[in-house]
């Protein structure tokens, strides 16, 4: 059973939430987003609270889904009335993060700079050696800066490369002299 979904899941103000169909839609102050939910997961909402049920409760697939759309829920009520935010730290001698335009322009050391499009929805910024992504989808917040963050991930040597505002580098001790 899952300890998620059985709570309540409360709208705040200014926040509009509507299930029709089988998509759930959620539009808040920042934007609005929707998502398709399987008819395996009973949506109601009552007022200013939605309940999530599993059709059978026997089911492992339906139980499953339960609480990942309950989840789901969450998070989309949570981004539209405050955006999710991802800082990437990009740590190196001669690596740079510029954007230009709709591009993260990047220098990580190749022969050649790496550009990466910025999907619609997301604002980035890059300023000194930290990118900023933000968004209302936590879902496609987390996507981008994980994409990001692969194209040069932390070494454990000197750290130079991606890493995330709160991650730690386990750091290695490298050759000795003899």
């Amino acid at each position: 059973m899952s300890r998620i979904a059985k709570q309540p899941i409360s709208i705040p103000e200014k926040t509009e939430v509507t299930f029709v169909d089988g998509v759930f839609t959620v539009t808040g102050p920042k934007g609005t987003l929707s998502r398709a939910l399987k008819n395996d997961v009973i949506v109601k909402l009552d007022g200013g609270v939605i309940m999530l049920m599993p059709k059978n409760d026997k089911d492992i697939f339906s139980r499953a889904l339960w609480g990942t759309y309950a989840s789901h829920i969450k998070n989309m009520i949570a981004g539209v009335t405050t955006p999710f935010v991802k800082k990437l730290i990009l740590e190196g001698v001669g690596f740079k993060s510029e954007v230009k335009g709709s591009d993260l322009v990047l220098a990580l050391g190749f022969s050649h700079g790496v550009t990466v499009p910025i999907p619609a929805g997301l604002t980035v910024t890059a300023e000194k050696n930290i990118v900023t992504v933000s968004g209302i989808d936590k879902e496609l917040v987390g996507q981008f800066a994980a994409k990001v963050r692969s194209l040069k991930k932390p070494e454990p040597y000197k750290g130079k490369g991606f890493r995330y505002d709160d991650e730690v580098i386990r750091r290695k001790q490298g050759k000795k002299a003899a």
